[in-house]
């Protein structure tokens, strides 16, 4: 009887998988230097997306420090007739509030300071402190029912971008960058800038755009506001561009050797990393360069679209790496923070970003980008009706207020000129189809084609997801139900 396998011949598990590894370890490699060799669908961990996607690129202009939702979106008429009572502790109703305000006897209630009217279709309240951003109305969704658990600064702005309060997690950025890959070869797939405004700022982390438990390959790089916007973008004196690409040839033969010897997948991002960088010294330069832009533009962005670090020049650069190919870029600016001098400086915060992010869904438009690239603005929570310190008409301030805050979207995937939820008199608590944090993340997922559940990666023995995995806190959101989900998906068109 002849057999069917000589044992001369055959290799056990461990040598299989190694030379496996090899070989894709190869490829890997190979595709590092030579970035078109695989087709865009391998670029990404997911190879496809779920499902037909209607956006392939996200702006995030997010604004941290806590806007206030009261002066500037959710207004009421009501509101007018409660200014000075004492908030009603049927609508406080124990709710956990901060050591800034924990030991105040009362809790008087301050109405806005601005008139508000409505706009578009809609029929939403915008301030007269936004009527920029009030004239997009109709392109808008106007999400009034955010809410989040957090209380203070940090645990909600890492809630906020990473799903989860913990920290150590991937950003969003990161995770769509690790599923859906980037189709630029010369910018890196997620891009973040920070302008700061005139009010009180929180500090920003460098965790808040990182790749956490993901190859840190996928972590978000950020554009300095001076000078070079990469450090170290520039070749030193005595090194061309033809020595520097020699030093990096002999760097990566030392890195692609001890991949092969450790499998290392750091090693692979490393190599990516070096190579990313060399093309970078010809990209970004070119990508930073305004001077091609037309007076148009810079008319439509506002006195500060010529300011380097501003949030209007900021908005342009967006808009440039979303044409040349860049998927994800957030925007953040600082200030929000008003516990003093409300009215003051929530005015002020306005007058530098209104007119920007209004004219950035507009020049998205023109350019025929808005239909595929979903625009998100708002911050980490909202702000209390109650006034923190004086109650006085230009110098009152206001708490961190998580209950319920308003955010807004525009673009690929989402309705026009729609308002979403609906909150109390007092605008403290949800009444209506309330929108937490994670099914605005869900929402963002869908649209690019994502089924937030079926997106995780295995880590710590858990099917970590950017919507979290804790599966006992579960809202679904109306009127848009689809299917038996964590967490819901809303606004679609």
């Amino acid at each position: 009887m002849i057999p069917l396998l000589n044992s001369d011949h055959l290799i056990d598990r461990r040598k299989f998988l190694n030379i496996g590894a090899r070989g894709m370890g190869a490829m890997g490699l190979a595709s590092l230097a030579q970035p078109g060799m695989l087709n865009a669908a391998g670029r990404g961990a997911m190879g496809e997306p779920h499902f037909k996607p209607k956006a392939k690129r996200v702006i995030y202009l997010f604004f941290s420090g806590g806007p206030s939702h009261i002066d500037m979106y959710d207004y009421k008429p009501a509101m007018r007739k409660i200014h000075g009572i004492e908030l009603p502790d049927s609508i406080r109703n124990g709710q956990r509030i901060t050591g800034m305000t924990s030991g105040q006897k009362s809790f008087p209630c301050v109405a806005p300071m601005f008139e508000f009217k409505q706009h578009g279709q809609s029929g939403g309240y915008f301030s007269e402190i936004l009527p920029n951003v009030a004239s997009i109305a109709d392109e808008l969704t106007l999400i009034r029912s955010v809410n989040t658990e957090a209380i203070n600064h940090d645990p909600a702005i890492t809630y906020i971008n990473t799903g989860t309060q913990q920290l150590g997690h991937p950003s969003m950025g990161a995770w769509l960058n690790y599923g859906l890959g980037s189709p630029s070869d010369n910018l890196p797939g997620y891009i973040v800038m920070i302008s700061k405004g005139r009010g009180g700022s929180q500090a920003l982390y460098s965790r808040l755009w990182g790749s956490g438990f993901l190859p840190s390959k996928h972590q978000g790089v950020k554009f300095r506001s001076s000078g070079e916007p990469v450090l170290y973008l520039n070749n030193p004196p005595g090194i061309t561009s033809g020595s520097r690409r020699a030093i990096l040839d002999s760097i990566n033969a030392i890195n692609r050797a001890k991949f092969e010897e450790t499998q290392d997948s750091e090693i692979q991002t490393r190599i990516a990393q070096y190579e990313m960088a060399f093309r970078m010294q010809a990209s970004v330069p070119e990508l930073t360069d305004l001077k091609t832009e037309p007076d148009h533009v810079f008319e439509q962005y506002g006195k500060d679209a010529k300011s380097p670090g501003k949030f209007a020049y900021n908005c342009i650069l967006a808009r440039r790496m979303l044409e040349r190919g860049v998927p994800f870029v957030q925007l953040f600016h600082r200030g929000w923070d008003q516990h003093g001098n409300c009215p003051r400086d929530v005015r002020r915060q306005c007058e530098d970003v209104d007119q920007p992010a209004a004219a950035l869904v507009r020049d998205l438009k023109q350019r025929g980008m808005l239909e595929d690239t979903i625009v998100i603005c708002g911050g980490e929570f909202g702000r209390t009706i109650y006034s923190q310190g004086s109650l006085t008409k230009d110098n009152h301030g206001r708490d961190h207020h998580g209950r319920c805050f308003t955010m807004w979207m525009a673009g690929g995937g989402i309705r026009k000129g729609h308002v979403h939820g609906e909150t109390d008199d007092f605008s403290y608590n949800i009444v209506r189809y309330p929108v937490h944090i994670n099914d605005l993340n869900a929402t963002v997922l869908q649209c690019l084609g994502i089924d937030h559940e079926r997106f995780t990666y295995r880590y710590q023995g858990l099917d970590q997801r950017l919507t979290g995995v804790q599966l006992s806190h579960i809202h679904i959101s109306e009127p848009t139900r689809l299917g038996m989900i964590s967490y819901a998906v809303f606004c679609l068109k």
